[in-house]
């Protein structure tokens, strides 16, 4: 039997991951914002996601149901990343965003949510507090401070929703 692995991500919120009897590594992440994503690794590259797919509450309870999961329990709640209601969040920009190819200012991301971006990861490196002309492309993934319903309303800008 497969074992599930609990790693905490300061910032971002929990994993729960585990080796499928193939040898490809597969799991959830609950961001502190309540959203879930599920990853598949390829086999080639088990740090790499290969897939993810967005979760919400009907999403992870119909995915329980369909593997007939009778009793679903939370016997750790993740540890919330939250001073004063300030929840962080790394939201990545895939190719289809229409944040991909624009700037943080023609997002108007903390004028249309009151969250800010305080970096950008991209491969080969970060950009801490980029400034409103910081170009965003596919493959970056925000880091974004605010309160829980100013993240939604960045995750809906950034999904194009």
């Amino acid at each position: 039997m497969s074992r599930i692995k609990e790693t905490s991500l300061p910032g971002v919120g929990v994993q729960y991951e585990f080796t499928t009897s193939k040898g490809r590594r597969m799991g959830v992440v609950h961001h502190h914002s309540g959203r879930r994503e599920m990853f598949l690794c390829s086999p080639d590259d088990p740090d790499s996601a290969a897939l993810t797919v967005g979760l919400d509450d009907e999403d992870a309870f119909a995915l329980g149901e369909a593997l007939d999961v009778l009793q679903i329990v939370e016997s750790v709640s993740p540890a919330k990343y939250e001073v004063e209601g300030l929840v962080f969040e790394w939201i990545p920009i895939t190719e289809e965003s229409p944040a991909s190819g624009k700037t943080i200012g023609d997002m108007r991301l903390r004028t249309l949510t009151g969250s800010s971006v305080v970096a950008v990861l991209r491969q080969g490196g970060s950009t801490p507090a980029p400034g409103p002309e910081f170009g965003l492309i596919a493959g970056d993934t925000l880091v974004v401070a605010g309160t829980p319903d100013g993240i939604d309303a960045v995750i809906d800008l950034v999904d194009g929703r």
